[in-house]
């Protein structure tokens, strides 16, 4: 994988692969919301809020899930 983009959903370890989920859901939330000033200006919103954490680890947790379909389950 490159620095600038994601190439593959191939990782060697779950490790990796939860790490890939991470990135997923951080450059989901650049898309939708481009303005790094302005997600700076909310992160101290969310990041009290225990709705929003819980919606960010079911994203994670979605990602995740189809990165290790892409690895098989990383079963050999």
């Amino acid at each position: 994988m490159s620095n600038d983009g994601l190439q593959t959903l191939r990782t060697k370890t779950p490790e990796e692969g939860y790490e890939l989920a991470v990135k997923l859901a951080q450059k989901g939330i650049a898309v939708t919301q481009p303005s790094e000033e302005i997600r700076k200006m909310l992160r101290p919103v969310y990041s009290i809020n225990a709705d929003s954490l819980i919606a960010t680890s079911q994203v994670v947790a979605i990602h995740f899930q189809t990165v290790a379909f892409a690895n098989n389950y990383w079963n050999k």
